[in-house]
């Protein structure tokens, strides 16, 4: 695979945007639950947040109106889809698609954020 795409342009990172109606039930939910750390926020009151861990960040915006689309939102990799199963279930978050090996290589589920935002997991097999 190339570090050099078509027209000589290099991309960088990339970060999911989910809108929220709630800014701090959602940094209550990746951060308290999930693990995340804030390491940035901006407004009064705070309309955005970037949430990160691991290899992993997230940019929450405030959207008091945001109706959550009925498709998944943002895709996670993780390496244990159970734990993290267990864990959305413990904390009362809605399992869309159960979890379970797929045939593309992934032991993947989809739940729903506190926004219903919903999100993709996957595990490598």
């Amino acid at each position: 695979m190339n570090d050099i795409a078509p027209h000589g342009i290099r991309f960088g990172r990339i970060a999911a945007m989910l809108p929220v109606k709630d800014i701090r039930r959602a940094h209550d939910f990746y951060v308290g639950v999930l693990g995340f750390a804030k390491t940035f926020e901006n407004g009064n009151p705070v309309g955005f947040m970037i949430l990160k861990r691991d290899d992993a960040e997230l940019h929450l915006t405030l959207q008091p109106g945001h109706k959550a689309p009925p498709f998944n939102v943002a895709h996670l990799m993780v390496d244990d889809a159970d734990a993290l199963h267990a864990l959305c279930e413990a904390n009362g978050r809605r399992i869309i698609k159960r979890l379970q090996n797929k045939d593309y290589g992934l032991r993947a589920f989809v739940f729903e954020d506190p926004d219903g935002n919903r999100i993709d997991v996957g595990q490598r097999l």
